[in-house]
This record gives C-alpha cells, structure tokens and sequence, in this order.
C-alpha cells in the first residue's frame, strides 16, 4: 500500500510543478501578439482581436461592428496596453500563460481566457 502511495505521488508531483501561472515579461507579450489575432469570449460575446506590428489593433465582435484601436507594450510595466477612439488614457492588461492556456488579467475584471491564432485572422472560418 505504501508502494502504491510512493508512485502515485512520484507520478502527480512533476505534474502539478508544471501546471504553474506565469506572468509574461513585456517581450514575450510583444511576441505573442505582434501580427497575430486573439480570440476569446468577452462579456458572453465571441471576439477576435488582431494586433498589428504598425501599433494599430482591430477588434472584432459578433453582431457589431469591429473597432480601430492603438496597442503598445510597456515595458516597464510588463504589460499590454490599449487605446480606443472614445478613450483617453491607455488601459493596461497582464497576460498570464496556465497550463498553456492565455489569460487577460487586469485589476478590474477577473482573468478571462483567450487563445492565439497566427496572423490576422478576423473572420471565422465556417
């Protein structure tokens, strides 16, 4: 019995160590959104969010109309940030990374997942 014990827990430890959060540094966020698309649910409505390398973002939501923003890093902040045409001042995200799944983290709203898909991809496929 103790045998068993032994390897179940030689067997769960490396898995939990590895399922840690991670907070991404401002170069990792740089590359992971630089010239690719978001996608995700935001307020029960499914969104893409493409980030272009020229700093200009554009948000895309089912049954409305997509939205042209600015997005930049701060680097000493180490986190993404956003300004919209109504805005006038830069919001800040964190990004985590669990379990290979993304995160945005704000103080604001509790951490809502997002997935990333390689270059701009606005309109889903059917």
């Amino acid at each position: 019995m103790i045998r068993r014990l032994f390897i179940c827990l030689i067997l769960v430890l490396p898995i939990s160590a590895h399922a840690q959060s991670v907070k991404l540094n401002a170069s990792e966020i740089e590359t992971l959104l630089t010239g690719n698309t978001a996608v995700g649910v935001w307020q029960g409505a499914k969104y893409r969010q493409f980030f272009d390398a020229d700093g200009s973002t554009i948000y895309a939501q089912e049954g409305s109309r997509s939205a042209l923003g600015q997005w930049r890093i701060d680097p000493t902040r180490n986190e993404f940030q956003s300004l919209w045409p109504n805005d006038s001042d830069w919001e800040g995200w964190f990004i985590m990374e669990y379990a290979g799944d993304y995160y945005w983290v704000s103080k604001s709203t509790p951490p809502t997942p997002f997935a990333m898909l390689n270059g701009q991809q606005l309109i889903a496929p059917d």
